[in-house]
C-alpha cells in the first residue's frame, strides 16, 4: 500500500470514500445531505493536505491533516480519516493514521487533536488508543446519532 499526496485525479475516488460516510451520519458532525462538490471542498480545502491510501491502483482511504487552529493553536495538528467500507479489516485505517503522526511531525507539529470522536465509533476509539492517542475529554450527548439518539463524543490527544 502506498500513502500519497491526494492529486485532482483522486477527486472522484475521494468522494466515492467519503459521501456513503457523511450520509450514514454515524461517525462526522457535517450535514448528512452535503452535496458531493461541498463535501470534496471541504475535505480538500486550502487550509489542509490531503492524502490518500492506495493499493493496486485502487484508492481504498483518505485523510487530511491541517492545524487545529489558528494563531497561538496552530501546533497542534487535527486530522480527518475515512476508509472505503468495502476496504474495512485490511489495516488502511492504521496505515493512515501511522502516515498522519510521521507527517506532522515532518511538518513540525508538536502534537495532534481529534475534536470530535463519536463514542460509539469504537472501532475509531479502539486504533486511535493502540496508536498513542488518549481521550483527554468527553462531550455529553454531543453528537446525535440516527439510529442511538444522543451519544458522547470524545476530544483525543497526543503529543508529539
Amino acid at each position: 500500500m502506498q500513502i500519497r499526496s491526494a492529486a485532482e485525479r483522486d477527486h472522484a475516488a475521494i468522494v466515492r470514500i467519503i459521501l456513503p460516510t457523511i450520509r450514514a451520519g454515524e461517525t462526522y458532525a457535517l450535514d448528512r445531505d452535503l452535496s458531493a462538490s461541498d463535501a470534496l471542498t471541504y475535505w480538500t480545502s486550502a487550509d489542509r493536505k490531503t492524502y490518500v491510501a492506495e493499493q493496486d491502483g485502487a484508492v481504498l482511504g483518505t485523510y487530511y491533516l491541517r492545524a487545529n487552529q489558528a494563531g497561538g493553536g496552530a501546533h497542534v495538528a487535527n486530522c480527518g480519516f475515512m476508509t472505503d467500507a468495502a476496504a474495512a479489516d485490511r489495516g488502511i485505517a492504521r496505515a493512515m493514521g501511522t502516515h498522519a503522526l510521521e507527517q506532522a511531525r515532518a511538518q513540525g507539529f508538536t502534537a495532534m487533536q481529534f475534536n470530535f470522536v463519536v463514542s460509539t465509533n469504537v472501532r475509531a476509539v479502539r486504533l486511535w488508543e493502540s496508536l498513542g492517542f488518549a481521550a483527554v475529554g468527553r462531550l455529553p450527548g454531543a453528537f446525535r446519532h440516527p439510529g442511538l439518539g444522543s451519544v458522547d463524543a470524545l476530544v483525543m490527544f497526543q503529543t508529539l
